[in-house]
C-alpha cells in the first residue's frame, strides 16, 4: 500500500513539473504607460535563456516559452520589467519611462554613468540622429547637433572631412580638433575611417569635469564614440541602403556668359585700349559654359549589413559597409569599404573577454575636372576645335592665348590613392568582487596610405621636363593600452564609484616620397624615368604615458560630487617639464529629489558646477632639442652635410586651459519639455607658439610659451513634444551656442630703445595665397581678428576706389579718419573676426501612425568671411585673363559723376588697386540652411517574419538663405582646420536626393 501511495504521489509531482515546463505560445502588446503609444523594437527575452524576440511596429510580439517562464522586457529610456507568464497566452505590458536616468546611461571618460548623476557638461547624439546626412565623414554629421559645437563642413568633394571646434579656439598652434575616443580607445584628432552606420552613440565632452580625465589630450574637448554591440537574444540581420543623386549648389556666385562679359569689357572707360587679338563684337556670341562642362549629376550609394545575436555566455556583432560616390564634378570617384567584428565571451562568471577587429579601405580615382576653370576660364574660349578635337596649349584661337586647356591634359594625367586602416582589440574584464573590477583595454592600430600621380610628357605640366611620375607611401602604427581598476560601492543612501588607471600610447610613422621625370608616354612606373627627381623619406615617433584617477560620490541621489586627477608624461617636452598635472572638481544637486520640493510636474531639476584643467602639447615632435638637418639642401658639391634647423627650448612647458562652468538641466511634464543651459569660461596660459626670430643662424623661429587667452560663452538646448498621443508625436528642438574669444597676454620683445614691449603678431589666413587677408594677434582682441585696410567705398566724383586713413594716439584711440584713393596711404585696421557670435541648429520631427517626418536646420550669425575669390573675379578690369562675376542685385557700378555705387570705375588692365586686399571683400557669413528633410514610412511585414521595413526619401542641403556673395557661407575645412577665407577655387556643397531602405529580420 505504501509503495502504491508513493507511486501515486510521484506521478502527481512529475505531472506537475511537466505541466509547469510545457511550452506555450505567448502573444503580447507593449505600450508606453503614460501615453498608451505602442513601443516597436522592445526586446523580450525568456529569463535565463537566449530565447527572445522583439516587438513589431505596433508593439506586438510572439514568443514560445515554458508556461512558468519569466519575460524580461526592455527598451532604452524605459524601466526594464520582469513579467511572470503563469500559463497566460496573451499579455499586455506597459513600460514606465525611466525618468530617473533621463532616458539613458551615458558613456563618459573611461566609464559610464546615469545621466541623473552627471556633474559635467556634455551632449549625447544617438546614431540614428546622425544619419540624416549622407557622408563618409563622421565629423560632418555633427553639424548643428549640439550647442557649443561648431563644425566647418567639408566641401562637396566626395570624402571631404569637416573640422570640429568645441567651445572656441583654445590654442594658437597645432590642431583645434577634439580628441576622438572610439570604444574606449584614444584614436587622435580625427574619427578616421569610422563607418557612421556602426555608431550607437556619440558623447561630446565639453567642460573640465568631463575632459580633465584626458589631461593633455582633452584641451579641445573630447568626442566619445560607442559603436553597436550585440544584444542577447535571437540572431538578427539588419540591411540598410541609400541611393541618390547630387548636384552642385553654386550659391550666390554667378559668372558672366559671353555676351555679359563682352558688354562689361565694352563698358570700360578705356575700352579703346583692349588688346585682345580676337576683340570684336562676334565675341558676344561665343559662349562656352565651363561650369556645364565640368559638372554632372553625381551618384551616391551606401550599403550596410550587420548580423548580431548570442547568449549571456557568447554574443557577437559583425557589420560590413560600402560607401560609393561619384563626384558632381566629373572625374572624381570615391569608394570606402568597412568591416567590424566584436564579440563578448564570458567563460566564467568573473571573466569577460572582448576581442574586436575593425578595418577599412578607401579608394580614390582622381581625374577630376578643374574647379578653378569652372569659374575662371573665359566663356569666349572653347576647349574644342570645330572638328571636335581638343584645343592644345596656349592656342592662338583662344582670347586668353596664354592659358592651357586642362581638358587636353586630362586625356592622360591622373592620380589615385588607397588607404588601409586596421584596428585590433583584445580587451577583458575581471570581476574581483561585487564592487571591484579590473578592465584591460589593449589596441593596435595600423594605417598605410599610398598615392600616385602621372603627368604625361605631352601635357602642360609635363612638356618642359618630359613628364613626371610620383609615388608616395606612408604608414603608421599606434599602440594603446589602458589598465583600469574600477570600484562601485553602494550602502544606505551612499553611492561611490571611480577608477584608477595606467595608460600608454605610442606612435611610429614612416614615409617615402619619390618622383622622376623624362619617360616614354604610357609608362607609369618609376623604373622608366630618365632623371630621378626627388627621393625623400622620414620616421617620426612619439609617446605619452599617464596615470589617472576619478571618483564620484552621490548621496540619496540628491547631492553629487566628482574629483579627477591625471599626470601625463610626453616625449616632446624636455626633462625640465616632462610631466604635467591636470585635475577637476565638480558637483551637482538634484533639487527635484528634495522632500520639500512638491512640484510633481517637474521630472528633473539639476544644478551643476565644475572647475578644472586640461592641457596641450606642441605640434612639433622634438621642440626641446637643438637639431641639425642632414638633407639635400645641406649638401655641398655632392657631399653630404648638416645645417642647424632648430634651436631647442628645454624649459618649454605645458599649455594649460582652466575651465569653470555652471549649468542647469530641467525636464517637466513627463519629459514633454526639456532645457539645458551652460555658462563657461576657459582661460589658457603658457600658450605654445613658434615665435619668429632673426634668421642669422639659419633658424627663423623657436618654440616658446608666449601668452594667455580666454574663451567664455553660453550654450542653450531646449526642446519639447508639442503633441504626444497614441497616434501623433510632434517634437521641436533648438540649440544655440555663443563663444567670445580674446587674447589676454602676449610675450614682450625689446624695442629700439631697449625697453620690453608687447608687439602684435601679424599672421596669414591659412590660404597660402599671396595677397590674401592677414590677421593680427594682439592682447584684447580675438585670435581670429582680420587686419586689413578699410574700404571707404567709391568716390562719387570720379569713380575711384577709396580707403580710410585713420590717425590714432599712442594708446590706439582714434583721433580722426580721412579717405584716400591711394592704396599705399591707407592704414591697416583691426576689422571683423572669423568666428560667429551665435551658431547652432534646430529640428522638428513628426511621427503619425507609420509615417515619420524630420527636418534639420543650421544657422550662424556674426562671423566674417574674407572672399578672396572676388579679388580675382570682381576685379574692376584688373584681371583680363579670367572670367568675372555678375553684379549682385544690391551692387552697382560707377558710370558717371554723382553716382553712388558699390563698385569703382572699370578699366582695362586697371591699376587703381580697387581689388587689392581690403575690407571690400570681407563679408558677413550669416546664414540659415536646411540641412536635411526626410520622410519615412514603416511597412508591417511581421507575417513574413520581418521585424522592420522602412522606406525613406530625403533631401540634403536643399536651400540656404544668406547675403554672402560666395559659393557657400560654410567654408570647407582644409586639413582639418577651420578657415575664414576662401580661395579662387571652391568645390561647392552638393544638394542630394536620397532613397533609403532599412530592413531587419
Amino acid at each position: 500500500m505504501k509503495k502504491l501511495l508513493s507511486a501515486f504521489i510521484l506521478s502527481l509531482f512529475v505531472g506537475s513539473v511537466y505541466a509547469q515546463q510545457s511550452i506555450i505560445e505567448v502573444k503580447g502588446t507593449i505600450t508606453e504607460a503614460s501615453t498608451g503609444i505602442s513601443v516597436p523594437g522592445a526586446t523580450v527575452i525568456e529569463k535565463g535563456t537566449s530565447n527572445g524576440t522583439a516587438s513589431d511596429f505596433d508593439g506586438n510580439f510572439t514568443i514560445n516559452v515554458s508556461s512558468d517562464a519569466i519575460l524580461v522586457v526592455s527598451f532604452m529610456g524605459f524601466v526594464t520589467q520582469e513579467v511572470q507568464v503563469n500559463g497566460r497566452t496573451s499579455i499586455s505590458i506597459s513600460l514606465e519611462e525611466d525618468i530617473a536616468s533621463l532616458d539613458e546611461v551615458v558613456v563618459v571618460g573611461y566609464s559610464s554613468q546615469k545621466r541623473e548623476s552627471l556633474t559635467g557638461a556634455l551632449n549625447t547624439v544617438k546614431g540614428d540622429d546622425l544619419r540624416d546626412v549622407t557622408t563618409p565623414s563622421v565629423e560632418n554629421m555633427l553639424n548643428g547637433k549640439a550647442p557649443g559645437v561648431y563644425v566647418a563642413s567639408g566641401s562637396g568633394q566626395p570624402g571631404s572631412r569637416g573640422a570640429v571646434v568645441i567651445r572656441g579656439q583654445a590654442t594658437l598652434s597645432g590642431t583645434t580638433s577634439p580628441l576622438w575616443v572610439i570604444d574606449g580607445v584614444i584614436v587622435g584628432s580625427s574619427a578616421g575611417e569610422l563607418n557612421p552606420d556602426d555608431i550607437e552613440t556619440m558623447t561630446i565632452l565639453k567642460d573640465a569635469a568631463s575632459t580633465s580625465i584626458y589631461g593633455s589630450q582633452g584641451a579641445n574637448g573630447v568626442i566619445v564614440v560607442t559603436t553597436k554591440r550585440a544584444k542577447i537574444g535571437k540572431t538578427t540581420v539588419s540591411l540598410s541602403s541609400k541611393v541618390g543623386i547630387s548636384t552642385l549648389n553654386n550659391g550666390n556666385t554667378n559668372m558672366m556668359n559671353g555676351a555679359e562679359l563682352y558688354d562689361y569689357y565694352a563698358s570700360f572707360s578705356n575700352a579703346d585700349q583692349i588688346s585682345f587679338p580676337r576683340w570684336n563684337a562676334d565675341l558676344r556670341n561665343s559662349n562656352f559654359d565651363w561650369w556645364d562642362l565640368a559638372t554632372k549629376t553625381g551618384l551616391t550609394r551606401t550599403y550596410n549589413v550587420s548580423i548580431q545575436g548570442g547568449t549571456e555566455t557568447l554574443r557577437s556583432f559583425m557589420s560590413l559597409g560600402l560607401y560609393d560616390e561619384e563626384g558632381a564634378v566629373k572625374g572624381y570617384d570615391y569608394k570606402r569599404y568597412n568591416f567590424r567584428f566584436k564579440t563578448e565571451y564570458k567563460p566564467l562568471d568573473w571573466l569577460t573577454i572582448k576581442p574586436a577587429i575593425t578595418g577599412s579601405m578607401r579608394d580614390v580615382d582622381d581625374r577630376q575636372y578643374s574647379t578653378t576653370a569652372m569659374y575662371s576660364n573665359l566663356p569666349w574660349d572653347s576647349p574644342y576645335n570645330e572638328d571636335g578635337s581638343l584645343v592644345g596649349h596656349r592656342s592662338s584661337s583662344w582670347v586668353n592665348s596664354a592659358s592651357t586647356n586642362y581638358l587636353y591634359d586630362l586625356q592622360w594625367n591622373h592620380g589615385a590613392s588607397k588607404n588601409y586602416e586596421f584596428m585590433g582589440n583584445m580587451d577583458f574584464d575581471v570581476r574581483l568582487t561585487d564592487w571591484l573590477t579590473f578592465s584591460s583595454v589593449n589596441n593596435i592600430r595600423y594605417n598605410t596610405y599610398k598615392s600616385s600621380g602621372y603627368t604625361d610628357p605631352r601635357s602642360s605640366g609635363g612638356e618642359s621636363v618630359g613628364g613626371r611620375i610620383s609615388e608616395y607611401r606612408s604608414d603608421y602604427t599606434r599602440m594603446y593600452t589602458n589598465q583600469i581598476l574600477r570600484f562601485n560601492k553602494t550602502w544606505d543612501k551612499h553611492d561611490v564609484n571611480g577608477l584608477i588607471a595606467y595608460e600608454f600610447n605610442d606612435y611610429r610613422g614612416e614615409s617615402l616620397d619619390a618622383s622622376g621625370t623624362g619617360f616614354i608616354p604610357g609608362f607609369e612606373v618609376l623604373d622608366v624615368v630618365a632623371i630621378p627627381e626627388r627621393t625623400k623619406g622620414g620616421i617620426s615617433e612619439w609617446a605619452v604615458q599617464s596615470v589617472l584617477f576619478n571618483a564620484n560620490y552621490a548621496y540619496d541621489n540628491k547631492y553629487m560630487g566628482q574629483v579627477s586627477f591625471r599626470r601625463d608624461g610626453a616625449s616632446n617636452f624636455g626633462d625640465n617639464a616632462k610631466y604635467g598635472n591636470f585635475f577637476s572638481v565638480s558637483g551637482g544637486w538634484n533639487i527635484n529629489h528634495e522632500e520639500w520640493f512638491k512640484a510633481d510636474w517637474v521630472d528633473a531639476l539639476k544644478i551643476r558646477a565644475s572647475y578644472g584643467s586640461v592641457g596641450n602639447r606642441p605640434s612639433a615632435l622634438y621642440p626641446q632639442y637643438d637639431l641639425y638637418a642632414v638633407s639635400s639642401g645641406a649638401s655641398y658639391n655632392q657631399n653630404p652635410g648638416a645645417l642647424i634647423s632648430q634651436i631647442g627650448n628645454k624649459d618649454l612647458t605645458w599649455e594649460k586651459t582652466y575651465t569653470s562652468g555652471i549649468g542647469i538641466d530641467a525636464s517637466i511634464l513627463n519629459n514633454r519639455a526639456r532645457l539645458t543651459v551652460d555658462l563657461y569660461e576657459k582661460n589658457t596660459d603658457n600658450i605654445l607658439y613658434r615665435v619668429p626670430i632673426t634668421g642669422l643662424t639659419g633658424v627663423t623661429s623657436i618654440w616658446q610659451n608666449i601668452g594667455e587667452m580666454k574663451n567664455k560663452g553660453i550654450e542653450v538646448s531646449v526642446g519639447g513634444d508639442i503633441i504626444r498621443n497614441q497616434e501623433l508625436t510632434w517634437s521641436l528642438d533648438l540649440n544655440l551656442g555663443h563663444n567670445s574669444n580674446k587674447l589676454t597676454k602676449l610675450y614682450k620683445t625689446k624695442d629700439a630703445s631697449g625697453n620690453y614691449v608687447v608687439r602684435p603678431i601679424i599672421v596669414g589666413d591659412g590660404l597660402g595665397i599671396a595677397g590674401s587677408a592677414q590677421r593680427m594677434l594682439e592682447p584684447g582682441r580675438p585670435v581670429d581678428t582680420y587686419y586689413l585696410k578699410e574700404w571707404a567705398g567709391v568716390n562719387p566724383d570720379n569713380g575711384l576706389p577709396m580707403w580710410y586713413v585713420v590717425n590714432r594716439d599712442a594708446d590706439g584711440n582714434e583721433l580722426s579718419r580721412e579717405t584716400t584713393s591711394n592704396y599705399s596711404q591707407a592704414t591697416f585696421e583691426k576689422t571683423g573676426k572669423v568666428s560667429p557670435d551665435l551658431f547652432g541648429g534646430f529640428s522638428t520631427a513628426l511621427n503619425y501612425k507609420k509615417f515619420d517626418f524630420n527636418a534639420v536646420f543650421g544657422y550662424a550669425l556674426g562671423g566674417k568671411i574674407y572672399n578672396y575669390s572676388r579679388q580675382e573675379y570682381d576685379s574692376d578690369g584688373t584681371y583680363t585673363d579670367r572670367n568675372q562675376m555678375r553684379l549682385r542685385p544690391e551692387w552697382s557700378r560707377w558710370e558717371k559723376p554723382g553716382d553712388i555705387a558699390t563698385h569703382p570705375i572699370a578699366r582695362y588692365n586697371n591699376q587703381d588697386k580697387g581689388n587689392a586686399t581690403s575690407t571690400r571683400y570681407l563679408e558677413k557669413n550669416d546664414f540659415l540652411k536646411l540641412r536635411s528633410l526626410t520622410l519615412g514610412y514603416n511597412i508591417d511585414l511581421s507575417h513574413l517574419k520581418v521585424d522592420n521595413l522602412r522606406i525613406s526619401l530625403s533631401g540634403e542641403n536643399l536651400f540656404v538663405i544668406t547675403k554672402y556673395s560666395g559659393v557657400d557661407p560654410e567654408i570647407p575645412a582644409i586639413d582639418g582646420a577651420v578657415m575664414g577665407s576662401t580661395g579662387p577655387a571652391v568645390y561647392p556643397t552638393t544638394r542630394k536626393f536620397m532613397l533609403g531602405l532599412n530592413l531587419q529580420f
